[in-house]
């Protein structure tokens, strides 16, 4: 699979940003469409070592099998909130992020989507670490190692709270403060619709981080 974004940064103060992303992902073999996800989140900067988060999320779902093509596409609505805690270790920066998602999925049958909705909570607690590789002037190649669980919670929830598990790998380019490139690896374990059997991804995500330059 490979998961192509854009993650635009805009400032609002020293402490408040409004962080938004586009991200499309996609099978490769055979080439299909699986989701596109619109998201826009504001950030406050509390103290060196913490971080707020609340936002809102829209995904579009075609598929999670790219063997099957249906006609239509399955909307989610999601809201979210989470708290980063950032601790500095040597060289390595640590990101323990603990996030909340209220999740509004459309209902739908092989016929097609239904006038319904199913509800779920779900938590996610991701460890990341962050190091500078190389630095000159203005330009830097940083390195991201991370995991990531995901655990679903409602009443369609079906057999098996646990929903994913997310490792990533990734070098990122800085042309200036303001402008990187990354490409990483994720390795992706997620469960299926059964709710006992689960899908086993290889990931190639490629992100053009965007920060907007303003000074205060």
């Amino acid at each position: 699979m490979t998961w192509i974004r854009y993650y635009n940064i805009f400032p609002l103060s020293e402490k408040w940003a409004i962080h938004s992303e586009f991200d499309n992902r996609s099978f490769i073999n055979p080439i299909h469409e699986n989701l596109f996800v619109i998201r826009s989140q504001a950030r406050y900067r509390a103290t060196k070592l913490m971080d707020f988060g609340a936002g809102f999320a829209y995904f579009n779902v075609n598929t999670q099998n790219p063997n099957v093509d249906p006609d239509y596409s399955v909307p989610e609505y999601r809201a979210q909130q989470d708290l980063t805690l950032i601790n500095d270790i040597a060289k390595i920066t640590f990101h323990n992020r603990f996030q909340l998602e209220e999740r509004f999925i459309q209902k739908a049958d092989k016929n097609g989507l239904l006038n319904q909705f199913s509800f779920a909570y779900r938590f996610r607690y991701r460890l990341q670490s962050m190091f500078t590789i190389w630095e000159k002037e203005k330009q830097s190649i940083k390195g991201t190692i991370s995991d990531e669980i995901l655990f679903n919670y409602g009443k369609d929830n079906r057999r098996n709270t646990f929903d994913q598990n997310r490792i990533y790998f990734a070098l990122r380019y800085h042309f200036n403060p303001n402008l990187g490139l990354e490409l990483g690896y994720l390795k992706n374990f997620q469960r299926r619709a059964s709710g006992v059997d689960f899908y086993d991804r290889d990931i190639i995500r490629f992100t053009v981080y965007h920060r907007i330059n303003r000074k205060f």
